[in-house]
């Protein structure tokens, strides 16, 4: 604190004969030096805190958005801007939500601000750790280089989140970011920084261990798998395959018999858990601030499960997927053509079938239908779960919900936030990624070996929906392709279908379609058929070469200016 700011005052009291220098110079309450924290105790203090913010929620909620503008699991720029989900609830509620998915897209969206904040908070609390590390005494270098593999996850972790959002973004290390100069992180985004989020995921790779004691903290494998990811999106296939195939090979993980297991509280970190981020209620915390927040306004309106809010219905393009035919295997082509029964537009007193089809059984642990039972809720009711069905369609969210039996266990006293963990890497996303390597520089067969464990794991008799009478609850014909596929494009088509259904609604649809470079084709057929039945697709088009990437916030660019010019330039077409 400057003397300056106090002199006026002492003067008035007659102090300043009595007062020394120490006296005026007061640290402020509340704020930890440095010196403080320069030493073991204060560094773990540090990481914790850049661990608290990779769900994408936290400080950026002070700034005036709210969780879900960052929130990880991506469910409005991953599947409510791509062909799985409907943003939902009514026409006026959260139409910035609306402008994202009908590509109505402007760069002074709050949503993306609030992406953006939440991201490069969170790599700047992950440079703290390494500032702060450099002045520690008490750390063995084994120590040093555990956290520092750590913190690299995560920053390599942050950036590679805001990549595929953004594209052109600015990378800060802690060499870049100084402390003592606000202007320090004010960089032109004019660069391509694939190579630092690889540098950082590589650094993680080489020193985390196979195994954490605390399952929230990255493993080598979780490293591995990220580092993967980001080579595929660049096409990078060869380098992605082998890091893929040691996972594999490292025979630590397996699927779970049972598909919904991966999406249940109880079977939280379980044997098909790579990375999960943790959440956790009923640990002390205030208002249970650690219960999956990003996912606040992501569950049915009625019904008895909450009371708000409607949000992240399930779209009809994506029920129509998981049809099959008799032989089992998904109508890759043809799946759209005919719509699967739904009660859009009937009450609950009215009489309703489902359809009599053949379904991956996948379709009802993702989507709620009618007259389907809805995990320990009961049956569906079609508009009872619905917020306003004419607006959001006849479908309600299944994955991320509680179960009945979780209320005050696995919930708080708002079973909105609940323990339930977002599952980011799972042991089913190594094999379809590697599966997708085997058919762009590898062995066809070996891709179809891959699929067809995923299939396998999803006819599992044990792992169906049942009905009250303990039957499946519809007609559920899943098999794996016992063909040789015919050549690379139709192993390509099978893998990416494939893909969908096995991780649709969580969160990776749209950045699929991206890196893939076949978003323009896929979704404007999507809103064709849509506009039909959604007036509100009418005039909706994906325009390629700027709808990949969302744009850079307006007011980013505006605060990046240096020495009068703003040092951040906007995405093409924006």
């Amino acid at each position: 604190m400057k003397r300056i700011l106090w002199f006026t005052f002492i003067l008035s009291v007659g102090f300043i004969s009595s007062c020394q220098d120490k006296f005026l110079d007061v640290q402020p309450k509340g704020v930890l030096s440095l010196a403080t924290l320069s030493n073991k105790p204060g560094v773990n203090y540090l990481l914790v805190g850049a661990y608290a913010l990779i769900d994408g929620t936290g400080t950026n909620n002070t700034a005036g958005f709210s969780s879900w503008h960052g929130s990880a699991d991506n469910w409005i720029y991953g599947e409510v801007s791509a062909d799985n989900a409907y943003k939902g609830t009514t026409s006026g509620d959260q139409p910035e939500i609306s402008f994202i998915e009908q590509k109505n897209i402007l760069s002074d969206n709050t949503h993306f601000r609030g992406k953006w904040s939440a991201c490069y908070d969170g790599i700047a609390r992950a440079n703290d750790v390494l500032l702060v590390m450099a002045k520690a005494t008490d750390m063995t270098d084994a120590e040093k280089a555990q956290v520092n593999a750590e913190v690299r996850f995560l920053r390599g972790h942050f950036h590679f989140e805001l990549k595929k959002v953004f594209n052109m973004v600015p990378y800060i290390d802690e060499k870049i970011y100084n402390p003592d100069d606000f202007s320090s992180t004010k960089l032109p985004n004019d660069k391509n920084i694939w190579s630092n989020i690889e540098a950082d995921l590589k650094a993680a790779y080489d020193v985390l261990p196979e195994n954490q004691s605390q399952p929230g903290r990255p493993t080598k494998w979780a490293a591995g798998a990220m580092l993967a990811k980001a080579y595929m999106f660049q096409q990078k296939f060869a380098e992605a395959k082998p890091i893929l195939q040691a996972i594999v090979d490292s025979k630590k993980y397996s699927l779970m018999p049972k598909y919904h297991d991966n999406f249940r509280a109880v079977t939280n970190n379980n044997a098909e858990s790579v990375f999960s981020i943790q959440f956790s209620v009923n640990d002390g915390a205030g208002g249970n601030e650690n219960g999956n927040s990003g996912a606040t306004l992501n569950y049915p309106s009625f019904g008895g499960v909450t009371t708000c809010c409607g949000f992240y219905q399930p779209s009809q393009n994506l029920v129509n997927a998981f049809k099959t035919n008799t032989n089992g295997l998904p109508l890759i082509d043809t799946f759209n053509d005919v719509d699967v029964k739904n009660d859009q537009g009937l009450s609950v007193t009215a009489p309703f079938t489902p359809d009599g089809g053949t379904f991956d059984p996948r379709l009802d642990w993702t989507v709620g239908r009618r007259g389907i039972t809805f995990l320990d809720w009961g049956v569906h009711t079609g508009a009872g779960f619905i917020r306003d069905q004419a607006y959001a369609g006849p479908y309600s969210p299944k994955k991320h919900l509680p179960y009945r039996s979780d209320i005050g266990v696995n919930t708080g006293p708002n079973p909105r936030l609940n323990a339930n963990n977002y599952r980011m890497i799972r042991y089913a996303h190594v094999l379809l990624l590697l599966a997708e390597c085997e058919v762009e520089v590898g062995d066809l067969e070996k891709a179809r070996e891959y699929v067809n464990m995923i299939r396998n794991r999803a006819a599992n008799p044990e792992g169906f929906v049942v009905g009250s009478d303990g039957k499946p609850a519809a007609n559920y014909v899943v098999k794996p392709y016992s063909e040789t596929w015919r050549d690379k494009i139709a192993a390509r088509n099978a893998v990416r279908f494939e893909t969908r259904i096995e991780i649709a609604m969580e969160g990776h649809r749209y950045f699929d379609l991206v890196r893939w470079g076949i978003a323009d084709q896929v979704l404007n057929a999507y809103y064709a058929k849509e506009k039909i039945k959604r007036a509100y697709f009418n005039g909706v088009s994906f325009i390629k070469g700027k709808h990949e990437y969302y744009p850079i916030p307006l007011q980013e660019i505006l605060n990046s200016k240096r020495d009068g010019k703003e040092t951040l330039k906007q995405n093409p077409g924006y």
